[in-house]
């Protein structure tokens, strides 16, 4: 909902980190691979209670997410470079809920186990539609950045962040934020299907 305000905002960070590590002759795909790394880490700090390591460790995470993309964009923009990225974010965002689970299991399980499902359900949506999206040509002008057609809705890659941060500043309150984001979820899985199936049937 929020991501094409926030991210040119980004860029105002992201883009000068990567000029500097383009003159190093850093790869995009070595930042995505040491950004998941950290994002693993951040897991790790949330078993063990470590929840502001963990929040440090997830906006370090976010922020290599956001020079990597600048980074190719400035070097040659790969598809294997957006496949690794795409498939280790969303490894990631279902692995920082599961660390909340294993933190606290009795409390958290059924909580982290609906939020996992919906974002299940804004993946596949997301990932569907930007399959058949490439493969009919279709753009979104919204994002002309993007590697794929980047499918909105109430709960983008910003919102995501947002609670992921309230998780480890009110670890307690998991399962109430859980459940009230994952409703979010489930509504922006229902406006991808709807809105995906009537351009795909228009175009």
């Amino acid at each position: 909902m929020f991501d094409h305000r926030v991210l040119p905002l980004l860029k105002r960070i992201t883009l000068p980190l990567a000029q500097q590590l383009v003159k190093m002759q850093v790869r995009a795909d070595h930042v995505t691979l040491a950004g998941f790394v950290v994002g693993v880490l951040a897991c790790v700090a949330v078993v063990f209670s470590q929840f502001w390591l963990a929040l440090a460790l997830l906006l370090l995470n976010r922020l290599a997410d956001g020079i990597d993309g600048e980074l190719a964009r400035l070097q040659e923009p790969t598809d294997s470079g957006a496949y690794l990225d795409i498939v280790l974010d969303f490894l990631f965002y279902n692995g920082f809920v599961v660390a909340f689970i294993l933190l606290q299991p009795e409390a958290n399980a059924i909580a982290g186990a609906v939020l996992m499902l919906s974002f299940v359900g804004t993946g596949i949506s997301f990932l569907a539609f930007a399959t058949l999206a490439a493969k009919r040509g279709i753009s979104n002008p919204r994002y002309p950045s993007k590697s794929m057609y980047y499918l909105g809705g109430l709960t983008e890659g910003t919102e995501t962040i947002i609670v992921f941060a309230l998780f480890c500043l009110l670890p307690h309150y998991f399962a109430i934020l859980a459940y009230c984001f994952a409703a979010l979820c489930f509504i922006t899985t229902a406006m991808r299907i709807v809105g995906g199936y009537q351009t795909l049937r228009a175009d």
